[in-house]
């Protein structure tokens, strides 16, 4: 079992940045990959970001060159820094890990809203 707990998340102006933290905790020697989704009201859970042992990163393409994922393993935690916050990127940012023997595990989730 892996346990994560977010933060960061809050109200910022369009244009402000953030940079939210996910904690794992528990059986962290099972985590392959590590990274963060969003859910914005009425819609689906998307793909924000991930990050493998390996240090190989994956952005999704609306959000390269304004968000950055990284990791810090001597204390377990996944960064992502959003810089450049739209309205659009209003959502719940969830942390998940995906474990070497494919089980998931999500965070409760941090809310980020972005005024215009």
């Amino acid at each position: 079992q892996v346990q994560l707990v977010e933060s960061g998340g809050g109200l910022v102006q369009a244009g402000g940045s953030l940079r939210l933290s996910c904690a794992a905790s528990g059986s962290i020697f099972i985590i392959n990959n590590i990274g963060w989704y969003r859910q914005a009201p009425g819609k689906q859970r998307e793909l924000v970001a991930t990050i493998d042992r390996s240090n190989s990163a994956n952005v999704a393409d609306s959000m390269k060159g304004r968000f950055t994922i990284s990791r810090d393993n001597a204390k377990n935690t996944v960064y992502l820094q959003m810089n450049s916050l739209k309205p659009e990127d209003t959502a719940v940012y969830y942390c998940n890990v995906q474990s070497l023997s494919g089980s998931e595990y999500w965070g409760k989730g941090t809310p980020v809203t972005v005024s215009s």
